[in-house]
């Protein structure tokens, strides 16, 4: 157990670190609600075509973003321990590896047309997403860039920057969209091109905002992070290299299973799919918090281990635990108490369908109560293991959990058995159940022993 001291001084620090991160996640979530809804104003089409285009970004990020991701461990372990040249060695080293990935996965927006034809999209939607992902490929290695200097801030325990910068990306991206999708103030009408600009423009701005934080922040100068950047430090390079390329496969691993839901919930129906991607909305909100809890617990539990402070780390693992558990149990009652409102809220009343996607919904939220605390609690165990610098077996553990037992149990409780789209969901509860309980089990088995 914590002691009550102990567990206040951890549980400030961890939402001190956490509460602007979980922001800047929310607030990374509405960039992408921001172009769904100027483009659905602007055209049926064009709005599919960014959803498509906007999926291939994403799971491409997702990917790359493992060595930006690598970085929040390794500053803060070597904060720890007090040395700062390595702060900047593997700082520097994940701006390098986040450019090369960005570079080397361009050619994949350039031909996505011929991509999606080979996936049965249609030849219109196609083509729109090929020229939006023309132009917003470009922004691979800016929001890569992005997330490396987060990491890195993070680590340092400077996240409100962090949380700003995203919200000012936020305002930008806005104001950029309704310029140039519609046309407004004498710029020309460029639609699904105009969103792709918008977003690339923001990336550009947010990269400039803490790039110039990062080197000219007079408390943070003493690391000179651009200090002789052009210069290879391949030792690093490949720290880093091994650390970040398990995370990314990790999160496009998780990511993955939720397309796949989607997909034979699609087999189901059309009302079964519309409920279950409001479900996932709502479910998505609540799991930044339990996201910017785990990136605390990462940072908080790295230092520890770098300062050979066993007792604050095991203390202040058990804390995020608790906090994420906590709220976890919140957003149970919520979901069991008030899951029709939740669902109405995405939806126009005048909808023929209203009535019929609020009761499947809210069957739905129903087992996403136990969604939470699954997936809240698999989340919170990746970010302590990273915080020890353990990426590897985490990732072949979670991909296990996933796709061996999560994705067949869900496709067999949904449909050999008869529960459909409830089954498909409960499938998803199996699978990060087991995830939860052997992530957490590698992390107390990992943990330092107290003398």
């Amino acid at each position: 157990m914590v002691r009550l001291p102990t567990f206040t001084s951890h549980a400030r620090a961890i939402l001190a670190l956490g509460l602007p991160l979980v922001g800047s996640h929310l607030a990374q979530m509405s960039l992408h609600v921001t172009d769904t809804v100027m483009l659905g104003w602007y055209g049926v089409t064009e709005l599919a075509a960014v959803v498509l285009g906007a999926s291939l970004f994403f799971v491409t990020f997702i990917l790359g973003s493992g060595f930006a991701q690598a970085v929040m461990p390794m500053v803060a372990e070597a904060l720890g321990r007090g040395d700062e040249t390595q702060v900047r060695r593997d700082t520097r080293m994940g701006l390098w590896l986040s450019i090369a990935f960005g570079l080397l996965v361009y050619p994949l927006f350039w031909f996505s047309g011929s991509i999606l034809l080979a996936l049965g999209q249609q030849p219109e939607v196609a083509a729109l997403a090929q020229d939006y992902l023309r132009i917003a490929g470009l922004g691979m290695v800016p929001a890569l860039l992005i997330m490396v200097l987060k990491s890195y801030l993070s680590a340092l325990e400077r996240t409100q920057i962090v949380l700003w910068a995203t919200l000012a990306a936020v305002v930008v991206n806005a104001g950029l969209n309704w310029v140039l999708i519609f046309g407004r103030f004498g710029a020309p009408e460029l639609g699904v091109e105009g969103a792709a600009i918008a977003s690339v423009g923001a990336q550009i701005m947010s990269l400039a905002a803490l790039g110039l934080y990062a080197a000219l922040l007079p408390p943070l100068r003493r690391f000179n992070l651009f200090q002789r950047f052009w210069r290879p430090d391949w030792h690093a390079l490949a720290r880093v290299f091994a650390l970040g390329w398990p995370i990314g496969f990790t999160g496009l691993a998780e990511g993955a299973i939720f397309q796949a839901a989607a997909l034979m919930m699609g087999w189901i129906g059309t009302v079964p799919l519309a409920a279950h991607g409001i479900a996932l909305e709502v479910t998505a909100l609540a799991f930044m918090v339990h996201v910017g809890i785990s990136n605390a617990a990462t940072i908080r539990t790295g230092r520890a281990d770098g300062a050979g402070n066993t007792q604050g780390l095991r203390d202040g693992a058990k804390v995020a635990i608790l906090l994420s558990l906590g709220f976890g149990l919140l957003m149970v009652a919520i979901f069991l108490l008030f899951p029709a409102p939740i669902i109405a809220l995405f939806l126009d009343r005048a909808n023929p369908e209203f009535d019929e996607i609020v009761a499947f919904g809210s069957v739905l939220l129903a087992f996403a109560a136990l969604f939470q605390i699954a997936d809240a609690m698999q989340v919170i165990a990746l970010g302590l293991l990273r915080g020890l610098r353990d990426t590897q077996v985490p990732m072949w553990l979670a991909s296990f959990s996933y796709w061996m037992v999560g994705i067949p149990a869900s496709y067999v409780l949904g449909f050999p058995m008869g529960l459909g789209g409830p089954g498909l969901w409960l499938g998803l509860v199996v699978g990060l159940t087991l995830a939860a309980i052997l992530l957490m089990t590698r992390f107390w088995l990992r943990a330092p022993r107290l003398a």
